[in-house]
């Protein structure tokens, strides 16, 4: 088995931005920030300059660029999980880029995370770990209030609000969605972070980042006339609400349809869905969404949910240099965690287990670059396997939904239930 592959490099300390990319950094961002007419409003930050914790909201690639107008001219290091380095390692190390597992609990982070402190940088960090999938908040660690108050620094937010329904994780075409919003506020000071207690440091984060894109957008008036604005819907909206078929769902254009029992309906450029005939059960996208988390929790609880065994090839990307075909196998998501099985190129098995007590959430992705399908992104310390289920009888977003659902679940059981917004 090949499994003497070069590593990724996670214990090198964090390079201060070179001098020669920071402009390079502001003025690459700059385009596409002004094209979007982004409204930077800041509360709270008279006085607060760097070192300090900067955790942002994740809902398009143009968040990056929304943080690098907001601190500049200020230097800072960005935690970026590592599929974001393929090919680029050197120069994303050299701009500050800090590489990530993603959902795996990493001390070397948090060493590179002080060291960025100590060298009076910006630590930023987007807690929820990957794109929200539609236009809300993800879940976020309950680790993130300890990591806040070990860091000793202030703590700010920076909330972006209009880039989900400009460029959306189902279907990443540019709206060209304007004006977007974004919202610099200082949370606490480096005195407040030191004598919080941790529970309250997390409840001030999670309600910080409480926001809802389609809301917004409603709220403001705000069109997307994109002609293909509905598709790729269906990859979150996997169950239909009308005849509760799961992955029979499939968008065209502007509508979203079942192909099992034919309802439709057609999403208007204010982001909401109409049926195009009888009722329309849900016409803000987000709630269609919590409804099928809530079907999934009820099959958690039963002690019912299963993926079934489903035939997968697995990529792993050990380094930043590109995906490995590892091999071929089968992967199983039910009531014990994920399980992957194969054989790879040479023959031999492979195998990750990743149980339920081990993932609060896990990472997905539609479609990868374009070509390669929805794959799940199961992650240790030292390897990354982006494993992409064969067939249609599944949905990624399903599993997403799942392992949230049996962490809950397996802290309820042990007596320790998450509080509202954190896993």
């Amino acid at each position: 088995m090949k499994t003497e592959f070069e590593r990724f490099d996670m214990s090198a300390p964090p390079i201060r931005t070179k001098w020669y990319l920071r402009p390079l950094s502001y003025f690459i961002s700059l385009p596409d920030v002004k094209k979007h007419g982004m409204n930077l409003r800041k509360k709270g930050m008279e006085g607060v300059k760097p070192p300090y914790v900067l955790l942002c909201n994740h809902n398009a690639f143009l968040d990056f660029k929304a943080a690098t107008m907001a601190i500049w001219p200020d230097r800072a290091n960005y935690v970026v999980a590592i599929d974001g380095f393929i090919g680029r390692e050197k120069l994303l190390r050299d701009v500050g880029c800090l590489c990530k597992r993603k959902f795996t609990n990493d001390i070397q982070l948090v060493f590179n995370l002080r060291k960025t402190i100590q060298n009076g940088d910006i630590a930023v960090i987007y807690p929820e770990a990957r794109y929200s999938l539609c236009g809300t908040t993800a879940v976020l660690p309950e680790s993130l209030g300890k990591l806040c108050r070990l860091l000793g620094v202030p703590v700010v937010t920076l909330i972006c609000h209009g880039h989900h329904v400009n460029s959306p994780f189902w279907n990443l075409h540019d709206r060209g969605v304007r004006p977007t919003e974004v919202e610099m506020s200082r949370l606490f000071t480096a005195e407040e972070i030191k004598t919080t207690p941790v529970d309250e440091i997390n409840r001030r984060i999670v309600e910080a980042f409480q926001y809802d894109d389609f809301a917004w957008q409603k709220a403001r008036g705000i069109k997307t006339p994109y002609k293909g604005r509905a598709e790729g819907l269906h990859k979150v909206l996997y169950q239909c609400p009308a005849c509760g078929k799961e992955f029979r769902m499939a968008s065209e254009g502007t509508k979203l349809f079942c192909r099992a029992c034919g309802k439709s309906w057609q999403m208007s450029e204010l982001g909401e869905l109409a049926a195009e005939d009888g009722k329309t059960e849900f016409s803000h996208i987000p709630d269609w969404y919590e409804w099928e988390r809530a079907n999934v929790r009820r099959e958690v609880e039963a002690g019912t949910y299963s993926s079934g065994e489903l035939k997968v090839h697995v990529d792993s990307l050990p380094n930043a240099k590109k995906f490995i075909r590892l091999g071929e196998g089968t992967m199983v998501h039910d009531m014990n965690g994920f399980t992957v099985r194969g054989t790879d190129t040479d023959g031999d098995p492979f195998e990750m287990i990743k149980p339920v007590p081990s993932l609060y959430s896990c990472h997905i992705e539609y479609n990868y670059l374009g070509k390669y399908g929805d794959c799940v992104d199961l992650n240790t310390l030292e390897d990354t396997w982006y494993t992409y289920p064969e067939g249609e009888v599944f949905s990624v977003t399903k599993m997403a939904l799942a392992t949230e659902e049996l962490y809950f679940k397996h802290r309820r059981d042990i007596g320790k239930p998450c509080k509202p917004g954190l896993a």
